[in-house]
């Protein structure tokens, strides 16, 4: 039995028994952008079961059991109009999760995706927390629910009870979160008591045996780290700062099972690294755990009962920094098996039994799950994300480092399609949004792959302002929206045409939210490189991004925020004006694709529709547009999806035509 696939055992949803071709592929997004069959699995604390979600027979993300003495699976939930979102181990015996519509666009979301806990033989099911449509059927006391606005936290505490941390939003305004309470919730019985927590406390963290520690408050521009040494101690604050200006230099990642705190910080470095916090003197180790030369390390903490076993973090990829002898050996010996992935394994919090679990990636792999007996040798697998992908057929993300023209040397991926000889290609330069969000790592990606499989290279500058490059790379962005970020943009597009990969009559510039930006920018600034652009859920006007009330971008981040990272409105008026697309409409003559959702608070369709009459006015008629009745800042309605890559494709191959260069 070592090798079958488990969850053809459960009798779980069957996939298609040869692999989706290529072909297929670029024929039909909607094959690329399939919900995928297995998306987690987690051991019991004692390593006696593995809790997994996957996809069941009528396509909805359900929560089983496996019995790993015998390998049994046991479905535990499963809704035919619901998808479990989350889940994890109260105990041994009982587990919690929660429950959403993962196909639900925007405007058919529910107010929450409430709380259920169930015995880990289907038995003791309970609901803690409301939502507006779904209530269990066995006959809970609906007077006793939880608000709608109660969550778990997302980090618990390994124990015997059944109690989990929760926390519920007291002031919401819409836009931002203020007074959060913290509490302990019982998973059998429902009831909730308050855990006394610093006034805005809005992170919490706790030791092994459960007893709140330390907490991270925040309320305008202030925040706080505080540290507790015990139930009767007085809180102690340890750093006081502005979050909207820097971190701190001190993140919190977690406390570990040595009681040591450990955290993220640059202690004089361009890079974050990784160190330990000895909370009763405030002083570091005298070295750090872990550190890379060009990236920032924040490790995730991988423990077991009785050791702080590795850290977890991503630089270009995923790496395991093991600081236990024994799990650097089994990671050793893992990779020799799997050799072309990243294989993250973990281990049951008891450490007595045998199991591992290995999730394996790569940027040319969804992740497969297995199981790794220590003791026999043996593997199982479980099942895999995307079954039907054949990884032979995907195309590979390699890192180059560029350097702008200011000097500064930055990191871009370059995926080229399958089989292609590399050079002169229709080249895509794909813009991420945020701007302010972690660099690009190595996994894989239906929309870069989808769009190799349609025969195009796919450029991802990691432009000044992408996280997890250094302090100074983030910080070259302030004011620089549609400026030097654009410059590097434009310098990464230049670099691919000077290695041949991108055929310079043949670019294109795309990406949603500050993508989608970019691309208008680009398009404006950079005629000369870009022959055609698709922009979607993009920003096109910065005043607009304070002006705009019915946009989510809270009070308290137009007024501390903004005004250091984009510009202040009213000192910076001339440069957000002249950075903004809607002022610069008459410079963007090539086709252009737009897209919003009609129920976007994060970029609201005013953008959009601001842009489209610019550009008309203009006199360009060559724009696509479409808007989608119920969806967000994003896509996630399968009908929706489809129907945008379907038109994407058929644009970019209307305006990438090798006639045209």
């Amino acid at each position: 039995m070592a090798r079958r696939d488990v969850m053809a055992l459960a009798g779980l949803a069957a996939w298609p028994a040869r692999w989706v071709s290529a072909e297929d592929l670029a024929a039909d997004p909607a094959a690329y952008f399939a919900r995928p069959q297995m998306t987690g699995a987690a051991f019991s604390p004692d390593g006696k079961r593995l809790a997994m979600r996957s996809r069941s027979k009528e396509g909805r993300a359900m929560l089983s059991v496996l019995d790993l003495d015998t390998l049994t699976p046991f479905p535990l939930y499963a809704a035919e109009s619901d998808d479990v979102l989350s889940f994890f181990w109260v105990n041994n015996e009982r587990l919690a999760f929660t429950l959403g519509d993962l196909d639900a666009p925007q405007a058919d979301v529910d107010a929450g995706p409430g709380l259920f806990a169930v015995n880990r033989d289907g038995k003791g099911l309970r609901q803690l927390v409301e939502r507006q449509r779904l209530w269990v059927k066995n006959g809970s006391d609906q007077r006793n629910l939880l608000p709608w606005n109660t969550m778990p936290l997302s980090s618990q505490p390994s124990q015997q009870g059944p109690e989990i941390w929760a926390f519920r939003v007291e002031a919401y305004d819409g836009k931002d979160v203020d007074y959060l309470k913290l509490l302990s919730l019982n998973t059998a019985t429902g009831f909730a008591r308050e855990v006394d927590a610093p006034l805005h406390s809005q992170q919490w963290w706790v030791d092994r045996e459960g007893r709140l520690r330390l907490v991270q408050t925040r309320h305008g521009n202030q925040a706080t780290l505080q540290w507790r040494a015990d139930e009767a101690a007085p809180w102690k604050t340890l750093k006081a700062f502005d979050p909207y200006v820097d971190d701190g230099n001190l993140i919190v990642q977690g406390i570990g099972v040595d009681g040591q705190v450990y955290v993220a910080t640059r202690r004089g470095s361009d890079k974050l690294s990784m160190w330990t916090l000895d909370p009763a003197t405030g002083e570091l180790s005298a070295r750090p755990l872990a550190q890379s030369p060009q990236f920032d390390v924040r490790g995730q903490l991988v423990q077991r009962q009785d050791k702080v076993l590795g850290l977890r973090f991503t630089i270009d990829a995923e790496v395991t920094q093991w600081l236990d002898a024994d799990m650097q050996a089994l990671q050793q010996q893992i990779d020799k098996v799997l050799p072309r992935t990243v294989n993250r394994l973990s281990v049951p919090w008891s450490g007595g039994e045998p199991w591992v679990l290995i999730e394996a990636f790569a940027d040319v792999q969804p992740s497969v799950y297995y199981l790794f007996n220590r003791s026999t040798r043996k593997f199982t697998k479980l099942g895999a994300a995307r079954p039907d992908i054949d990884a032979r057929h995907q195309a590979a993300m390699d890192m180059h480092w560029i350097k702008s023209r200011d000097g500064r040397d930055f990191p871009a991926w370059v995926s080229m399609p399958k089989g292609s000889a590399g050079k002169k290609l229709p080249t895509l330069v794909l813009v991420h949004g945020g701007p302010w969000v972690k660099n690009t790592a190595w996994a894989w990606d239906a929309e870069v792959q989808y769009l190799n499989a349609l025969g195009y290279a796919v450029l991802q500058p990691q432009f000044r302002g992408t996280q997890g490059l250094g302090s100074a790379w983030e910080g070259a962005a302030r004011k620089q929206w549609g400026q030097a970020m654009q410059d590097d943009v434009a310098d990464a597009t230049r670099w691919a045409i000077a290695q041949s990969i991108a055929d310079p009559g043949r670019i294109a510039i795309m990406g949603a939210s500050y993508g989608g930006y970019a691309t208008l920018m680009g398009l404006a600034r950079d005629a000369d490189l870009y022959r055609c652009g698709v922009a979607w859920v993009g920003v096109t006007d910065l005043d607009l991004l304070y002006g705009a009330h019915w946009s989510d971008s809270s009070d308290a981040f137009k007024q501390f925020g903004m005004p250091t990272l984009v510009g202040d409105r009213v000192k910076d008026a001339a440069m957000l004006k002249a950075n903004s697309p809607i002022h610069a409409a008459g410079k963007i003559r090539q086709p252009l694709l737009l897209a919003y959702g009609e129920k976007d608070v994060r970029v609201p369709i005013e953008h959009g529709k601001a842009m489209r009459r610019a550009l008309a006015e203009a006199g360009n008629t060559q724009v696509d547009w479409v808007s989608y009745p119920k969806e967000g800042h994003g896509w996630v309605e399968p009908a929706t999806k489809a129907d945008f890559w379907g038109r994407v494709a058929r644009f970019l191959s209307r305006n990438l035509a090798a006639s045209s260069a």
